[in-house]
């Protein structure tokens, strides 16, 4: 809005006014108007809030360790220990080494399944020895092929299944660590490897011998391989691996038949032996005990 100002000029005495003098008003405008316009601001976009964005799934190997770490729980400074064999030991192996590093366990003692989990836990300052000079361990921790209610196990798919169940029988417990997918409903129920560690000598032999043995289970028994050539054990055998359409029927009765055959060393079936198995999976970690 423009303001104009009416102004008169002040009163003369009547003295200087001449007879019938008139006043003179002037009417005054300022010589320019400053118009000032605050610009209105755009008003603020509206911004949507999102959900946050959903966290990747669990992995196998995710699993692994979880149930890994859960495992080493068990262990207490001082203990003699089993290290097992596998990709999920090895999950164990590695929090054994990075606990010792930083001083929350001291003075244990490994025994290792496999040449592999010997040269791992080495390479993480982990003090080791053998059976000979330790022949009674207070726990073992080690991984399973299949895992079924009675919590009786297949192993040995990694091809250290003699040395584990040595390792493992003369432990005081046997922690397993298994992710899920591990568990059936009968052992074989996989259709997965259960091997068999044979001597190389008439190795044919025993592979047809095993075959026959489970004929009714529908059982294809096939030599193990590694690029080609027969995969030779830590102990310098061979593997038969057995595949099973269907569950087996009687885990005892097929491992007394399986060891009574000559030249069959150790077989992958660990019955009765597991103290306790933790489970990860994606709604968490479980612990199933005997």
């Amino acid at each position: 809005m423009v303001t104009l100002s009416l102004q008169s000029p002040p009163p003369l005495p009547s003295s200087f006014l001449p007879h019938n003098a008139t006043t003179t008003l002037t009417l005054r405008t300022p010589s320019s108007l400053n118009l000032c316009f605050r610009p209105q601001r755009p008003p603020s976009p509206i911004k949507a809030l999102s959900s946050p964005a959903p966290s990747p799934p669990l992995t196998q190997d995710d699993l692994k360790k979880i149930a890994a770490d859960k495992a080493v729980e068990y262990v207490r400074s001082g203990m003699v220990l089993g290290l097992g064999t596998g990709s999920t030991a090895a999950f164990v192996v590695a929090k054994l080494g990075e606990l010792l590093k930083s001083g929350q366990l001291k003075d244990i003692v490994g025994v290792p399944t496999s040449k592999r989990t010997q040269e791992q836990a080495a390479s993480l300052g982990i003090p080791l020895s053998v059976l000979d000079d330790h022949p009674k361990l207070d726990l073992a921790i080690d991984g399973a092929d299949e895992v079924d209610p009675n919590l009786d196990l297949v192993k040995g798919r990694g091809g250290a299944l003699l040395r584990e169940k040595m390792v493992e029988a003369a432990s005081d417990k046997f922690v397993v660590v298994v992710d899920e997918t591990k568990l059936v409903s009968g052992l074989g129920g996989s259709g997965l490897a259960m091997p068999v560690e044979v001597v190389q000598f008439c190795w044919k032999y025993n592979l047809t011998r095993l075959q026959e043995l489970f004929k009714e289970e529908g059982c294809e028994s096939k030599l193990r391989l590694d690029g080609g050539k027969p995969y030779v054990t830590d102990n310098n055998n061979y593997i038969v691996d057995l595949y099973f359409k269907t569950p087996i029927r009687d885990s005892e009765a097929a491992g007394r038949e399986i060891s009574a055959l000559e030249g069959v060393v150790e077989h992958g079936l660990f019955l009765d032996m597991a103290t306790a198995v933790i489970i990860a999976g994606k709604e968490g970690v479980s612990v199933k005990t005997n």
